[in-house]
């Protein structure tokens, strides 16, 4: 479980917390094993840094992509490959599990290209734990390891996990207009 905390500033202009617990919004996933995804904060460009207001209604986020100047933050822990690649693995189900609980990205993987994606973001991904592989266009590749950051551009990509153990990793994304 990832925890949260929030601060902000109380009515005569002095910081405090205003929150600390889970994240909000946690997908967790019957199809996938030990893939989870845990929406954090999001803005939707239209306020302020200091005015900006996410609602912890328990309400599911409408996109898990950031519009026009808005921005979302998420940890994702990706389970190895090896979890799609068993005989009990159901694509389908997974595909209409990522339909219901990621809207907004879902939509944007490539059903010839499993895993393969492009989002109208800028991304700034802290690999947390792990090892994950970036995989770009023509099979070019980088594997990652914990502290090292990616600045993902609007590209097509994947993340793949060949290791054994899972690997999480921290985006912050940035809406901007849709890539080319």
């Amino acid at each position: 479980m990832i925890r949260r905390i929030v601060t902000v500033n109380d009515k005569d202009g002095a910081s405090t917390f205003l929150s600390d617990g889970p994240s909000p919004w946690c997908a967790s996933f019957k199809s996938i094993p030990g893939f989870e995804v845990n929406m954090l904060w999001a803005t939707d460009g239209r306020e302020s840094h200091a005015d900006a207001d996410f609602p912890d209604r328990g309400e599911d986020p409408r996109s898990w992509i950031p519009g026009p100047s808005g921005s979302l933050v998420v940890v994702v822990t990706f389970p190895p490959d090896s979890v799609m690649m068993s005989d009990q693995f159901d694509g389908m189900a997974a595909h209409q599990e990522q339909m219901e609980k990621l809207p907004g990205l879902a939509e944007r993987f490539e059903a010839e290209n499993p895993g393969m994606h492009r989002t109208p973001t800028l991304d700034y991904g802290v690999v947390l734990s792990g090892k994950i592989r970036l995989e770009l266009d023509d099979g070019q590749t980088k594997d990652l390891q914990a502290h090292d950051v990616v600045v993902q551009r609007g590209t097509r990509h994947a993340w793949r996990n060949p290791g054994s153990h899972p690997a999480t990793v921290l985006f912050v994304m940035l809406g901007s207009r849709e890539p080319s």
